[in-house]
């Protein structure tokens, strides 16, 4: 099977701007930066055989891939590649205490730890298990060679671990930012990264690099 995945994290929201946690409970859009990353996203990479689209439940990775849709490529939205849920702390801004909460956290999952769980939000292995479902569903289809995939900040982190069959420990290794790409490709059974967090479609935009 021949098989390349472009994957790339939304386009910043009002949100992302103003530091509220979003999650997969928040359903913001893309404010006028957000839709101007999509723009130099769509320019860099509009003439690409994408034959197909990716994209979460959640509307900001739609509009970030929205003049591709519109080209008629065909596009499928999977719960699986939904934010992970902060929990309680979703559409609120950041306080010491989540701060505090999600250091935490990190380090917990660091060390292995990934059924702990924001408050009342989602855990790691939660995730994990859900994007092996979604993972398993973009692999059946082999006739979709090149697939453009746009997802969120955490949920990107957990998923390429699943891609690379690596521990989720292995999170935090992997930065990102608005719109910027990830490039896997199958081979022999499994995934290799061909590029990484790619941003040179947008030099000269400015990025606000935070939670999903």
């Amino acid at each position: 099977m021949e098989k390349t995945l472009y994957i790339v994290r939304h386009g910043e929201t009002d949100f992302n701007r103003q530091n509220i946690v979003q999650g997969s409970g928040v359903d913001s859009s893309l404010n006028i930066l957000g839709q101007t990353q999509a723009q130099h996203f769509y320019q860099a990479y509009k003439d690409f055989p994408f034959q197909k689209i990716y994209i979460s439940k959640l509307k900001r990775t739609e509009e970030s891939v929205a003049s591709f849709i519109k080209e008629n490529i065909p596009f499928e939205k999977l719960e699986g590649l939904n934010e992970i849920s902060w929990g309680k702390y979703e559409g609120k801004s950041h306080t010491l205490e989540f701060e505090q909460e999600y250091q935490q956290r990190v380090i917990d999952w660091k060390n292995g730890l990934w059924d702990l769980p924001i408050s009342e939000g989602e855990t790691p292995l939660q995730l994990h298990l859900r994007q092996k479902e979604a993972l398993q569903h973009i692999l059946s289809k082999p006739e979709e060679k090149h697939v453009l995939i746009c997802m969120h900040g955490r949920a990107l982190k957990a998923f390429i671990c699943l891609l690379l069959n690596i521990p989720l420990s292995h999170m935090d290794d992997y930065e990102h930012r608005n719109l910027g790409l990830y490039v896997f490709e199958w081979k022999d059974g499994g995934f290799n990264m061909l590029v990484k967090n790619d941003a040179k479609h947008l030099a000269g935009v400015d990025v606000v690099n935070d939670l999903t």
